[in-house]
């Protein structure tokens, strides 16, 4: 396991520990901390005996993204017993769900704009970030991002951004101070292993169109018929907790559109190995005259689908179109 991983969770681990003894001289019942106690106590003891992170059954590395999510873990998959195992996997299904009622409504229209979206997890839970809010004054925040990881901490850390945007947004901040201030809470309540690309937008009534581009793959910005790309205005959210972020401003007239998408799609391969690549996308955004958002992408998800022949995607995909339709 690699040296900064498990420094970082040494440090999780050291401060649960000091919670649970705070909590045990304050609480009645003490049984079922004290257990919890043993567990971390445990898992430090592992530390400092080389064996943390392997299995004790087969002796092979956890998954790393399980261990992410609970470092206390001490058997691998395969080694869970049948009612851990059917835990887990109720575990799974709802935090599925629970991903699921926080995706924003699709074709959503508002202040002259019309947002939809695909969003294809690889897997039970997401690591891709995707939302729309509006705004009291009728624009529109939108942002898609990626989360570093994949599995159960990758969806945590997914809504975790939710939670940040949906909170900020409505400060009414500048854009640019808007995505600051979630990198700078993001860095400072994660690991430093963890961080997420990001684009976050603000489209305006009058066509104005404001995007920041924190690290994330470059939107594509199509006004009439003209495909151009949109590249990163700064890192991404969470390598530093001071990162200053640039915005990015245009204006797009009735039938112009902007394209988002994460690497689930331009990654996809076929069986040869090849990847789908962004051409696809540029050549169906630069031909489109007509039909909807929506239209747009059904189109490119069944190419890249074809594209695939049945192969199953290896990462989440996410794709969106900011659509100006007045």
């Amino acid at each position: 396991m690699a040296t900064h991983f498990e420094s970082m969770l040494r440090t999780q681990l050291a401060t649960r520990r000091e919670k649970l003894e705070v909590a045990i001289t304050s609480s009645p019942d003490t049984s079922y901390l004290a257990g919890l106690l043993h567990e971390v106590d445990s898992a430090l003891s592992r530390m400092e005996t080389g064996t943390f992170g392997l299995c004790e059954t087969c002796h092979e590395p956890i998954e790393g993204d399980r261990l992410a999510a609970d470092p206390l873990a001490r058997f691998c998959l395969d080694h869970l017993t049948p009612p851990q195992q059917r835990a887990l996997e109720q575990d799974l299904q709802l935090a599925a769900k629970i991903q699921a009622a926080l995706l924003p409504r699709n074709d959503l229209v508002q202040g002259g704009w019309q947002a939809a979206y695909h969003y294809e997890p690889a897997g039970p839970v997401s690591g891709d970030y995707c939302d729309f809010v509006p705004a009291g004054d009728g624009s529109l925040y939108f942002m898609l991002g990626d989360v570093s990881g994949k599995g159960v901490a990758a969806s945590m850390l997914m809504a975790h951004l939710h939670a940040m945007f949906r909170a900020l947004s409505g400060v009414g901040l500048p854009l640019e101070e808007l995505v600051e201030r979630a990198s700078r809470v993001f860095c400072e309540s994660t690991l430093a292993s963890q961080f997420a690309t990001l684009v976050c937008g603000r489209a305006s009534q009058n066509g104005d169109l404001e995007l920041c581009n924190a690290g994330h793959l470059p939107p594509l910005l199509v006004r009439r018929r003209r495909v151009t790309s949109i590249e990163a205005t700064g890192l991404p959210l969470g390598i530093f907790c001071g990162e200053r972020f640039a915005v990015e401003r245009t204006h797009l007239d009735r039938g112009d559109f902007l394209a988002l998408f994460t690497d689930g799609l331009s990654e996809s391969q076929n069986r040869s190995g090849d990847e789908f690549g962004v051409q696809p996308l540029i050549d169906l955004a630069g031909l489109r005259r007509s039909g909807s958002a929506r239209d747009l992408i059904r189109s490119c998800v069944e190419n890249a689908a074809a594209f695939r022949s049945g192969i199953p995607n290896r990462d989440d995909l996410t794709l969106m179109v900011i659509d100006r339709i007045e």
